[in-house]
Formats: C-alpha cells, structure tokens, sequence
C-alpha cells in the first residue's frame, strides 16, 4: 500500500513558515544567546544547508565566538530545531545596531543585578565573560533544582516535565506524523494497536488526528464527486479504502459492499469502484 504522503498529494499537516522567519527569530533573539556585548558585535545573517553564517565586526570577533560555537549551536537549535544546523561560519562585514531591545524573560534568583559594568575592552574579553555568565548561569539554576531535558540537555525549570518545550513540540509532531501514517495505511489497528507501535500515544492525541485526516479525506473525495472523475493513480480509491475503515471502525474482512456505499453514498461509490 501507498505511504500516506504519497496518496495525499499536495497535503501537509501545516504550511512551512517564510524562509527568512526563521532568521528574523534568531537574530530578535540573538543578544539573549550570546549576550548584549557580543550581539553588539556580531549578527546571524543567513541560515541554510546546516550552516549558520554569522557576520562580525573584525576576524578576531570571529576566532572568539567560534570558540563558543557548541553554545551558540546547541541554543539556536533549541530554538529552530528544523533548522538542523551543524556548523557555523563567519564573515567580517558591516554589523547593524540592535533594532529594539527584547523584553526581559522571567528567571530565577540567579538574574544577575543590572548594574551597569564597564564595557570589555576587546572581543576576548567579552567572550571570557559571556562564558563565564553563561557557567554561573547554569551552575544557579542547577542549584535550584533545575534539570536537563531528556531530549536535547538543556535545563528546565524543576516543576517543568522531562522534555523542554522546543522538544516536546518536536515529539509531538513526530508522533502525529507517525500517527497519520498508520492510519493511513493500517486503519483497522484502533487506539490500542496504534498505541502499541507508536510511544506515549494517548487516546485523546489519537482521536484528534483521526478526526483531522477524516476531515482531510473527505475534502479531497467530495472534489472528485464534484469533478465526476478520479486521479489518473486513482489515489482517491486509497483514500476511500482509508476512510471507510477508520469511519466505520469495522476489521477489514468484515466489509460489505453495502457498508461502503453506505458511508460514501451511490454517485461516489460508482465513480471510484464501478
């Protein structure tokens, strides 16, 4: 049978945002990455083929940040995890002021006081003390009861659950995507069955998806009624055979002809099996 992606041509859970949003996020929130010194100093300018270019004001701004690249990678990453960035490069270029500040985050009792400190007088010594914040940081937080998140290790807050939200949303599109599939292509499994193959599945997630892809199907066989006529692949028969099964939670043996055209109706029962 037809992986799910391949009948429903053209169909996506979602529509995939603006090539360039992604950037506008990192770079709105590229002083709290690396902080307000280097964000001076520095700014993302393109993101592709798993690299992150970042332009700088000299090359030694260049040769510190990318000492701190396990950093910047791991905490852009936990922000745009499609992104699937593996590397960083840099250029020396022309680096524009901060447009607005960002609003101040909640945090704990390990916020450092907003005393004003004296700007570093080069880039190592900007770097040098960003790590050094970002250590104490960490160090604070795990005093704190803070943990690590069971998918990607960076801390959440100890009343948090085991994943941090970037990969919790993360396993919650993987789940329904691997959800959608099997009952695509094995409708008959139910809850329980669907349960079994796919982890931390719960009911309510399970019914959601189902309604979603019924919904879905439905659309594309009320198009080709209304067209009087089916794909040359005629994936609309695929689609059929899905949503019969899964709308009228009946084993596959058990299907009547009678049960089909009762769930589709006459003029689309002929049109894609007669």
């Amino acid at each position: 049978m037809r992986k799910l992606s391949d009948a429903l041509s053209g169909w996506r859970p979602g529509d995939s945002p603006a090539p360039h949003e992604p950037l506008l996020l990192l770079q709105a929130a590229w002083p709290e990455i690396v902080g307000a010194q280097v964000a001076k100093n520095s700014r993302p300018a393109r993101i592709g083929d798993g690299t992150l270019l970042i332009t700088t004001r000299s090359s030694a701004w260049s040769h510190q940040l990318s000492l701190l690249a396990d950093h910047v990678l791991h905490a852009v990453s936990a922000r745009l995890p499609k992104a699937e960035l593996k590397q960083l490069r840099f250029r020396v270029g022309s680096v524009p002021p901060p447009r607005d500040k960002l609003p101040v985050h909640r945090r704990g009792a390990h916020v450092r006081n907003s005393v004003e400190r004296a700007a570093p007088g080069s880039s190592a010594e900007a770097l040098a003390r960003f790590r050094k914040e970002v250590e104490q940081s960490q160090r604070a937080k795990r005093s704190e009861g803070w943990k690590a998140c069971t998918g990607c290790g960076v801390l959440v807050a100890p009343d948090a659950a085991e994943l941090c939200p970037t990969c919790s949303a993360a396993d919650a599109q993987e789940r329904g995507e691997a959800v959608s599939r099997l009952l695509f292509e094995a409708p008959w499994l139910g809850y329980s069955g669907t349960a079994a193959l796919v982890s931390g599945l719960q009911e309510r997630e399970y019914e959601r998806v189902r309604d979603r892809l019924l919904s879905r199907w439905w659309e594309i066989l009320v198009q080709a009624r209304a067209a009087k006529r089916v794909s040359r692949d005629e994936r609309e028969r695929l689609v059929a055979n899905s949503y019969v099964l899964l709308k009228s939670k009946i084993p596959p043996e058990e299907i009547k002809p009678a049960t089909v055209r009762s769930i589709l109706g006459d003029e689309l029962y002929d049109l894609i099996y007669t």
